[in-house]
């Protein structure tokens, strides 16, 4: 009994798993099962009628059919009240697993929705980072096209810096140039004024003398 009993379960595990529609093949097991127990209840019933209609020698003839079909009814019985014991078993697994499926299926539904309500607020973090990537962007841009004009700038006035020194030097050596030719002037004015004062007094050396002899005569 027990070895059936462990094929039954078998069978209806293996054909619970292959089945699309939950619980199908074990109603419709059940049903079947069911609808056995009405007919042989109902031919009980018919034989044990005949039985009293027909008499003691019909049922002296009968006796050993009617046990067998007995037997035969008490054994379908006690298999369809273990394979309805078991179906129920079953029953109660699934609804218990049913019912642990949708508690998960609620868990993961509530998640999905808390999950969603982040993305939701990712998102909008999100737009307005893109929207503050996008200013900072043009920003930047603005103050790239400032720092290329700066440098052109500074760049220019480098250019007018050197060119001004350039000309300062420039003006500087003409001048320097212009005060060493007026310093040479200078020195060849007092040179030469030095030689005609030193040519005047020889000159006055000279009449000096003269003079005195003149008087003395």
């Amino acid at each position: 009994m027990g070895s059936w009993k462990n094929h039954v379960r078998d069978r209806l595990q293996q054909r619970d798993l292959t089945e699309k529609v939950p619980y199908f093949g074990v109603f419709s097991s059940l049903s079947q099962l069911e609808e056995r127990l009405e007919v042989r209840e109902q031919f009980l019933d018919d034989v044990q009628t005949k039985r009293l209609e027909r008499g003691g020698v019909e049922v002296s003839k009968n006796t050993r059919l009617l046990q067998l079909q007995l037997r035969e009814s008490e054994h379908l019985a006690e298999k369809l009240s273990q394979t309805v014991s078991d179906l129920t078993t079953v029953l109660y697994l699934k609804e218990a697993e049913l019912q642990y499926w949708q508690s998960r299926v609620s868990h993961y539904r509530q998640e999905a929705l808390t999950l969603a309500k982040g993305s939701n607020r990712l998102k909008a973090t999100l737009s307005e980072f893109e929207y503050t990537v996008e200013c900072q962007s043009k920003e930047l841009a603005a103050l790239r096209a400032e720092q290329n004009g700066l440098k052109e700038a500074s760049a220019e006035a480098l250019r007018e810096k050197e060119e001004l020194l350039q000309r300062w030097m420039e003006e500087k050596s003409e001048e320097a140039d212009r005060l060493n030719k007026y310093n040479d002037t200078q020195e060849r004015w007092q040179r030469l004024a030095m030689q005609l004062k030193k040519h005047l007094r020889k000159e006055r050396g000279k009449d000096v003398p003269m003079a005195t002899g003149s008087s003395s005569e």
